[in-house]
């Protein structure tokens, strides 16, 4: 049992003793050696299954250090950022890689952004080059936030297609599956490039510890969208233990669906299926019955998640048409996965399903449930800290001061995937980094054994689905409508999503508007899953003594039931 002020001696050494009696370590490594090492090793070894095509790890390798080539061509420096805007295709993982063996920095960007979201991740972080996705798909224009920013920023532009690695009878059949592969002006096109580049001399020379592999914007404790600094050893490091945690070997075979411009798919499905030499499943969207078809005939083992993918599954009317008996070990994060989902995925597919937990900051995996024969799993908790990762309570208003176990305050980490700093943002790295540990800004508590359980959150960022949705951004462009005079945002609980985004609005004198034009509006400038859920149109926003909104009351009033 914890002691006030003490931790509990490594909890996660019980459920590894063969690692904790060897005392476990992890060795940073420049990241781009997840791909370099295993092409070398097993360059035959499928790497990528994408819609039916089989890419090797020596295949993948060589169109990455073909593209650092082409980048170093284009004037490509040390340090340079160079952005990602597109889903999951073969070309964001020899992107990624293709960077980080020339030198550069990874910018990974939603591609679903809006204009301006993208214009300012891109001025922000100084990105000379943008790789992004140029189809327009079921009359979706994967390209159209580029377009529209082109006059802003002052970016290289290269375009990779959704059909440029599908088998060729696919490829041929794009066009009547509603797939448009467009040429654009001023831009190179990514397989063009590569083609008639030839690999680059020997990767980059990088310092892991110090030397940054990705900025990973995140809105922090502010709501400001800021670059978390990752350095090569934070993402070595937090991939080399999930995959151990998993685990992973070259017989695994993970699904892609979670996004891999987000930090989460990043570490959990790309970096640690490289690193144990697996194969990795890439679907550039979530779509219930792919997902299943795809565990079905790839024989996926791991499939790390949000829990609306879970749910999905579960309560899909054709789930008992599909064999998803291969899965055997699952992550759930980035919302609090109830235990009923747990059970019912365990009872449809046999695999152990498990709660983990992480942020941006920390590249992001902290904590996790065990899996395996044996492990202990609890309902409710986050788990434990995985292995080289310490973690604590502290008071919320002192974080020097250390809490009794049972006691809820901030939940500090500290590890080696923990963030060099945020990008251009001094003061606000020294807001959350107090000697080395981490301030992670959600409240929790920890047990006798040594689980951790978010209890609350000291921000009040909103989370849909694992996406974070920062109230000030919303309620900025609520506020651009010529009909709205005060509006508040706030996170209501949500069965489905974990929390759904409801606004609250009061109109100026005279002005009419309706739920849907609140939406749509909402939608016109900011990615969909940001817009309210629910609007209320309010004659006054609960306010204190000195006109602040109080955003408890309407958080309160938001989670009771609809009557």
């Amino acid at each position: 049992m914890q002691r006030k002020g003490m931790l509990l001696e490594r909890p996660w050494s019980r459920f590894w003793p063969k690692y904790a009696d060897a005392g476990f370590e992890v060795t940073p490594r420049p990241l781009y050696e997840f791909l370099t090492a295993r092409a070398a090793k097993s360059p035959g070894k499928t790497c990528i299954r994408y819609q039916g095509a089989t890419l090797t790890y020596g295949e993948v390798e060589d169109w990455a250090s073909r593209f650092a080539g082409a980048l170093h061509s284009l004037g490509l420096q040390k340090g340079d950022r160079v952005a990602l805007f597109m889903p999951n295709i073969p070309q964001f993982v020899m992107s990624y890689f293709g960077i980080l063996e020339a030198g550069g920095i990874v910018v990974p960007c939603s591609p679903i952004y809006k204009a301006r979201e993208l214009e300012y991740q891109l001025k922000d972080s100084g990105a000379s080059f943008l790789v992004a996705a140029n189809d327009v798909v079921r009359g979706n224009d994967l390209y159209a936030s580029v377009e529209a920013s082109r006059d802003e920023v002052e970016v290289k532009v290269i375009t990779a297609s959704v059909t440029d690695f599908l088998p060729s009878m696919k490829r041929r059949l794009a066009g009547s599956a509603a797939v448009k592969n467009v040429e654009r002006k001023n831009t190179t096109r990514f397989k063009d490039l590569v083609r008639k580049h030839p690999r680059v001399e020997r990767p980059a020379e990088v310092e892991p510890s110090s030397d940054v592999a990705v900025l990973q914007y995140t809105g922090g404790t502010t709501g400001i969208a800021k670059g978390a600094m990752l350095t090569h050893a934070n993402l070595y490091s937090n991939a080399a233990v999930l995959s151990r945690w998993l685990p992973l070997s070259e017989t695994d075979v993970c699904l892609g669906v979670l996004p891999l411009f987000h930090i989460y798919g990043m570490t959990a499905v790309m970096n640690a299926t490289l690193c144990s030499g697996a194969t990795m499943v890439l679907l550039p969207r979530f779509e219930v019955e792919a997902v299943m078809d795809a565990i079905e005939h790839e024989k996926v083992t791991t499939f790390c998640g949000v829990p609306t993918m879970y749910i999905a599954v579960i309560n899909d009317p054709n789930v008992s048409k599909f064999k998803l008996g291969t899965v055997k070990g699952c992550i759930s994060g980035g919302a609090a996965l109830p235990g009923v989902v747990r059970k019912s995925f365990k009872e449809v597919t046999g695999g152990t399903l498990v709660e983990g937990y992480g942020l941006s900051e920390s590249s992001p995996v902290t904590h996790c449930n065990p899996l395996g024969e044996g492990a202990v799993v609890k309902d409710g908790s986050i788990g434990i800290p995985i292995p080289l990762t310490d973690a604590r309570i502290v008071d919320m208003d002192d974080p020097s001061k250390v809490l009794s176990q049972g006691e809820a305050g901030e939940l500090a980490v500290k590890g080696p995937q923990v963030m060099k700093g945020y990008w251009n943002r001094g003061e606000e790295t020294a807001q959350v980094l107090r000697d080395g540990w981490l301030l992670t800004g959600d409240i929790a508590k920890m047990d006798e054994d040594g689980y951790f359980y978010i209890v609350d959150r000291k921000k009040d960022m909103i989370n849909v689905s694992g996406l974070k949705v920062y109230p000030r951004e919303v309620e900025e462009w609520l506020f651009t409508h010529p009909a709205v005079k005060e509006a508040a945002v706030v996170g209501a609980p949500d069965d489905y999503r974990g929390e759904a985004v409801h606004a609250y609005i009061v109109l100026k004198p005279g002005e009419i508007l309706t739920e849907q034009e609140v939406i749509s509006f909402c939608r016109s400038g900011l990615a969909s899953y940001k817009a309210p859920k629910k609007v209320f149109f309010v004659d006054q926003l609960p306010k204190s003594l000195i006109g602040k909104v109080l955003r408890r009351t309407l958080r309160e009033q938001a989670a009771k039931p609809a009557t």
